[in-house]
């Protein structure tokens, strides 16, 4: 299959990276330092025992160089999907699916709910609706990742651990065309999986992103510090609490305790979550998709969320404090 990954970072580069060594026509989407490593030396993966494989593939910072696709793995943090909506449009042919491989709330979280019966769009996401229209729903396939990699270089993919890609069209309405990447992604040494409720695989791991990822930017703590600190921990419980009440008042029961998602997190040892990884690289930060989205969902269906309200003040602050958020 012909499939360009949109992002090249730690998620996307090793998504491309298995995918072309399965054997598939791999193009990746990338820019700047990281664009240039990986033409120059190709993606390095190096693995949890510090073995590397290199990995030629396509890649450019222009979508029109690869032509139409049979799929497009959107890989890119919720702050630069509008950058992906204004190039994609090359990539899609009639039939091109779109994975959304990304953490928090996605935009198009409400169109297969009943709640709101598919009138309801998340402003705070798309204020102008430009992800929807480039990137319809009819195209969509929700793809929830738990795995642990990082990109300690440009062009270089650290993965830690994990090998779990979950998958699902919206609303359960899962097609031929979702069995399918499942099934590639199965050969590229993925455990995938199809979802028949993506919308509830996305909220069981936003009740970590939520949590870990601001508080983790915020105190530079990795993770496994963040639950040995007993008062740490109990706030970030909390805002798990927050984060299940808002999604049961929508329809999307989580169905997990607090505890057992931080016990998922446990497993993963002393890891930097994203949102600190992006802090210490000087990125822009993941909030909106994470807290923002959330708590515009909150409002709509009225839930009280005050510790995320604050949690979302505390770290949009201090983003900006280094120019990290608009």
């Amino acid at each position: 299959m012909k499939i360009c990954v949109y992002g090249g970072g730690a998620i996307g580069g090793l998504v491309a990276a298995r995918l072309a060594q399965a054997g598939h026509a791999i193009s990746v989407v990338a820019r700047g330092a990281n664009l240039a490593a990986i033409l120059k030396d190709g993606l390095r993966i190096r693995s949890s025992d510090d073995a590397v494989r290199t990995v030629r593939v396509d890649a450019d910072e222009n979508p029109d160089a690869f032509g139409l696709q049979d799929y497009v793995i959107v890989a890119v943090k919720a702050q630069n999907l509008p950058d992906v909506a204004a190039g994609i449009g090359p990539l899609l042919g009639p039939e091109t699916g779109i994975v959304t491989a990304m953490n928090g709330v996605p935009w198009w979280f409400f169109d297969r709910l009943s709640f709101g019966g598919g009138k309801l769009r998340l402003e705070s996401l798309d204020p102008d609706g430009a992800l929807s229209s480039a990137m319809p729903t009819n195209r969509i396939i929700g793809c929830v990742v738990h795995l642990a990699a990082s990109t300690p270089e440009p062009g270089v993919i650290r993965h830690n651990m994990g090998e779990r890609l979950i998958l699902g069209e919206p609303g359960g309405r899962n097609t031929a065309r979702t069995q399918a990447i499942v099934a590639a992604l199965r050969e590229a040494r993925f455990e995938a999986v199809a979802s028949d409720f993506i919308e509830k695989d996305f909220w069981v791991k936003l009740l970590g992103n939520i949590s870990f990822n601001p508080v983790a930017a915020l105190t530079l703590a990795t993770a496994n510090r963040l639950i040995e600190d007993d008062y740490a921990k109990a706030y970030m419980v909390t805002i798990m609490r927050e984060c299940l009440a808002i999604g049961r008042a929508v329809g999307v029961d989580a169905d997990i305790d607090p505890e057992a998602r931080i016990d998922m997190a446990r497993r993963l040892g002393a890891f930097k979550p994203s949102t600190l990884q992006d802090l210490e690289a000087g990125k822009r930060l993941e909030i909106d998709g994470l807290l923002i989205g959330t708590l515009e969902i909150a409002r709509k269906a009225g839930v009280a969320a005050p510790f995320t309200e604050s949690l979302a003040g505390l770290a949009r602050l201090r983003a900006a404090s280094t120019g990290q958020y608009p």
